[in-house]
């Protein structure tokens, strides 16, 4: 199964954009795991279970040498790495009358 993963990283920390780059380029180093980077999150796309796997690695490294760092995870069980969002068309954008 396909996966999209939206992750933000939050180290409590006042030094936070290092570990932050760090976690993203350990992201990189699994050869399968796609990944956009944007200036709020992260997202990473491909097998469910190689994502799963590399965030279970990542993000525990992460905590043992940080415990005082907050992630919030958004997870999609398909690959929306291509998707078109100017497919709606008006009537269907939330606020829309």
């Amino acid at each position: 199964m396909q996966a999209s993963i939206d992750i933000s990283m939050y180290p409590l920390t006042e030094q936070y954009c290092q570990p932050i780059i760090d976690f993203i380029e350990s992201l990189e180093k699994h050869d399968e795991v796609r990944i956009a980077r944007n200036a709020m999150s992260t997202q990473i796309f491909g097998d469910y279970k190689v994502l799963m796997n590399a965030l279970t690695e990542e993000v525990e490294a992460v905590l043992l040498a940080n415990p005082k760092t907050v992630f919030i995870l958004k997870l999609m069980g398909s690959d929306r790495s291509k998707a078109n969002i100017f497919e709606c068309s008006g009537d269907d954008l939330p606020g829309a009358r």
